[in-house]
């Protein structure tokens, strides 16, 4: 049993009581997190967020910047066994999902052994997933969606928890393949990774090339962040943030937006899925911060990484060097 274990919805008493204990340890997790990761803490929430709300995350940013060290000091603190597949234009489906091998046993008797893949963790690194061919993007979206893959004719079941945190390098495109739409919609938050700024940096270079290196420690097992996850989705929700939610999301669709900017520059806009995305992701922002509901706020706060990638630009609109983030400032303007 852990401090914050699921209590049954009719009990808000023992909701708040979990909710407020769960808010003290994920300060923890995230103390532990920032004393590894210099300069990120925006990065650094979103990917908490992200896993809190049981979804997967897009990294994107240039070489350098930390973000494979980001998704190991994670699997460390909270816990999780953590695995990284490096995507190239030749990985193949069996390289990421696992493959079957025939076997002889006594008696002479054959038969097949399924071997897994590296898919088959608690949190799985995909790195430059945009290198990997279609094909093995389509693999990696069943295994991301259904949390479960399909061998020879037989599903087998991924770890509870399982999430892919994917990095993407957005300077060096020769030899990738773009992310489909539909894979890209099923990523809870593209979060993308800048450049700290001058004191982080200093920090970060004496920390890490001094004697000793700063280590992370577990603060959560997987059996925590599964209650985690449970008592977000029961975290209450005001009906001005779930209007905010709604109207933010069906502002950015050309066909009904009533703001200009969308209807002439966006080629097509977010789905009924970026609307679950921002409910979930608001309730894991406000545990994170210490609070017990959301605001409208943390919906303004988490629009880009919720939209960015959900979210298309016309022709016209690139030509005229309008950008998604342009786009979606205008639409959290509805919020105010």
């Amino acid at each position: 049993m852990t401090g914050f274990d699921s209590a049954p919805p009719s009990d808000p008493q023992a909701l708040v009581a979990q909710a407020e204990a769960l808010g003290r340890r994920l300060a923890g997790v995230r103390e532990r997190v920032g004393g590894v990761i210099f300069g990120q803490g925006e990065v650094v929430d979103q990917a908490l967020i992200t896993v809190l709300a049981g979804g997967h995350a897009l990294l994107v940013g240039v070489p350098g910047l930390a973000k494979t060290r980001l998704v190991e000091t994670l699997g460390i603190v909270l816990g999780l066994e953590e695995r990284r597949i490096q995507c190239t234009p030749d990985l193949m489906p069996a390289d990421i999902l696992g493959s079957e091998v025939l076997e002889e046993g006594e008696g002479g008797r054959r038969h097949f052994r399924f071997i897994q893949g590296p898919v088959f963790s608690q949190l799985l690194m995909a790195d430059e997933i945009n290198r990997a061919s279609p094909r093995t993007q389509s693999a990696l979206l069943q295994a991301m969606q259904e949390h479960r893959v399909s061998i020879a004719g037989q599903y087998h079941p991924l770890p509870s928890p399982f999430h892919v945190l994917a990095t993407q390098n957005p300077i060096e495109q020769e030899g990738t393949y773009p992310l489909p739409e539909a894979q890209l919609d099923r990523f809870l938050l593209q979060i993308d990774v800048s450049y700290p700024d001058l004191e982080a940096e200093r920090r970060m270079l004496i920390a890490t090339t001094g004697a000793v290196e700063a280590r992370p420690e577990r603060v959560m097992t997987p059996a925590e962040l599964l209650d985690a996850q449970s008592i977000i989705r029961r975290v209450p929700v005001g009906e001005s943030v779930v209007s905010a939610i709604l109207g933010l999301v069906r502002s950015g669709r050309p066909e009904t937006s009533s703001i200009d900017l969308v209807r002439n520059h966006v080629s097509w806009g977010p789905g009924p899925r970026a609307s679950q995305a921002l409910m979930l992701a608001v309730r894991a922002r406000a545990l994170l911060d210490g609070r017990l509901a959301p605001s409208v706020d943390d919906v303004a706060l988490l629009a880009h990484p919720v939209l960015r990638h959900r979210m298309a630009l016309s022709y016209a609109a690139r030509a005229e060097g309008v950008t998604l983030g342009t786009v979606i400032g205008r639409m959290c303007e509805i919020l105010r």
